[in-house]
């Protein structure tokens, strides 16, 4: 991201721009950004384009147009899974676009191996925003909370990041929170965090993965329904599982290599205070057994998408294991 930084300081724009990734903080926080360094307030050459019904060649057509009395026009395309079913038409045209227009593609799902990844690559500037890691995390956190007066230890951050999460959106509303409770105090304490920030979905997923393989089925079903209810959608939360699933398995055979926590989460590129819980939970199975439920997520997966199952239902199944 260290290109887009740049780009924006030294006001020089290249003629397209890919963010892409699953950390959607970072993706909306850099298209805004570009979007006040092209255009600023001068919405008449702000154009935007979203979903999966976008057409390619209405898209073409404005770009080809003249900004109107400034020196560039901005058209944003969000969601569009041409990334995914590339427009060979955009692919074409792109290295023909006038130098006045700049596009920015914002996408979720992305094909590296697709012509129109490989064109805006060559073209222009392609950034991935990935999950951060715990130092990144907790330092961009610590920045936030400094510019407020605040001052937080090492262990009370990773108290702060285990209870907030990974994702940044969630990290930023659990800070304001924070700071707001801790008015006219300097120093945040693990009470406050304990008092005020909210246990994510990710611990539930945590937990409710232990009750799956103990084969508590209630618990696991009162879990998922709590997800439901907090409008998670079904095949997010079996991502979630699956991910579960895939990390238990890798510090299971990573800790009986004999490698430490630090080195695990080095190498895994996870939080340490994630791979902390993960490593006690790794222990109570075999490998035989994660594996075998990392082999029925990869079954529900593909019974929603060749239509067998609802997405509903498939997370029903696999949390009472009646695949077969």
């Amino acid at each position: 991201m260290q290109t887009l930084n740049q780009d924006i300081k030294d006001h020089t724009f290249k003629p397209v721009y890919l963010l892409f990734g699953e950390e959607a903080f970072l993706r909306n926080s850099y298209k805004k950004r570009l979007q006040e360094a092209i255009v600023g307030d001068d919405t008449m050459n702000l154009s935007r384009f979203e979903g999966k019904g976008t057409d390619a060649d209405e898209l073409i057509r404005l770009a080809d147009t003249m900004p109107f009395f400034a020196e560039r026009r901005l058209i944003l395309v969000e969601d569009s899974g041409f990334f995914k079913n590339a427009s060979e038409a955009l692919v074409q045209y792109l290295p023909s676009m006038p130098g006045t227009t700049c596009l920015v593609f914002v996408e979720s799902e992305v094909d590296k191996r697709s012509k129109l990844y490989k064109k805006v690559k060559s073209l222009g500037y392609a950034a991935e925003m990935g999950r951060q890691d715990a130092a990144q995390l907790g330092r961009w956190a610590g920045g936030i909370l400094s510019k407020e007066g605040k001052k937080i230890t090492g262990h009370t951050m990773e108290l702060f990041l285990s209870m907030a999460g990974d994702d940044m959106e969630n990290i930023r509303m659990e800070l304001e929170k924070l700071i707001s409770y801790t008015w006219g105090r300097e120093v945040i304490t693990d009470e406050d965090v304990e008092a005020v920030c909210t246990v994510r979905v990710s611990n539930r997923i945590f937990e409710m993965v232990s009750a799956i393989v103990n084969q508590q089925t209630r618990r696991a079903m009162e879990l998922y329904e709590d997800l439901l209810t907090l409008k998670e959608p079904p095949m997010r939360i079996l991502f979630l599982i699956a991910r579960q699933f895939n990390q238990l398995l890798q510090v299971k055979e990573l800790t009986e290599k004999g490698l430490e926590r630090k080195t695990i989460a080095s190498r895994l590129k996870l939080q340490p205070f994630v791979v902390g819980k993960v490593i006690p939970q790794a222990r109570q199975f075999s490998r035989d057994q994660i594996l075998s439920y990392v082999n029925l997520c990869v079954e529900a997966e593909e019974a929603v998408k060749t239509g067998r199952l609802s997405d509903r239902l498939a997370v029903e199944l696999l949390i009472t294991r009646q695949y077969g």
